[in-house]
């Protein structure tokens, strides 16, 4: 198998739950997207705002760049769920990106992440699998916010379910993928 693959398939379903939940997110009235909820962060607004800055410092990192702690200037650049789509859905084309340009060598390729007094040294693999853990924790928490509106929440954790098949190619075409685009290769048919 091909060592990449699973950080591809991670990459391509992060982008995917992203899709799923900020979808959800813009049919809120923005006095629901930024309403006090519990959670690590204080509202729906802000918990997904924070992947997004997380995002930046990461993949900025992984592209070789030097933003470092600038990410955390603006802890919430997004006001509205539809200007964070947007910008999560860039951030999520970065990371997609930027998989499918290494291979299995690169895994191990020592990346730069630019911290507030020091450069810390990390292996490609280990930021990658600390930066999809990050966001689905994040994600889980906006999911249960979610689940006190009038909004329900989609389903996150089923990247290739059967049941859900039009829905998932709809929500694929949308976004330019296919599954031979993250498999290289389509999954067999049921039956």
């Amino acid at each position: 198998m091909d060592a990449v693959l699973p950080y591809r398939a991670m990459a391509y379903n992060n982008g995917w739950a992203n899709h799923r939940l900020l979808s959800a997110c813009e049919q809120l009235s923005q006095a629901n997207f930024a309403a006090p909820r519990t959670g690590f962060f204080p509202s729906l607004r802000a918990t997904l705002n924070h992947i997004l800055v997380v995002d930046r410092f990461y993949v900025d990192a992984m592209e070789g760049g030097t933003l470092g702690p600038a990410a955390w200037a603006n802890p919430e650049p997004c006001e509205t769920a539809v200007s964070l789509r947007s910008a999560q859905s860039e951030m999520d084309r970065r990371l997609i990106a930027f998989v499918e340009s290494i291979g299995a060598p690169d895994l191990s390729r020592i990346i730069n992440i630019h911290r507030v007094d020091h450069i810390q040294h990390e292996r490609a693999d280990r930021l990658l699998l600390h930066l999809f853990q990050h966001q689905i924790h994040h994600r889980g928490q906006a999911h249960a916010m979610l689940s006190g509106t009038e909004v329900a929440p989609p389903q996150l954790d089923e990247f290739f379910s059967a049941g859900e098949a039009p829905l998932r190619a709809a929500e694929f075409e949308e976004l330019g993928w296919t599954e031979s685009t993250i498999w290289a290769a389509p999954l067999p048919s049921p039956g």
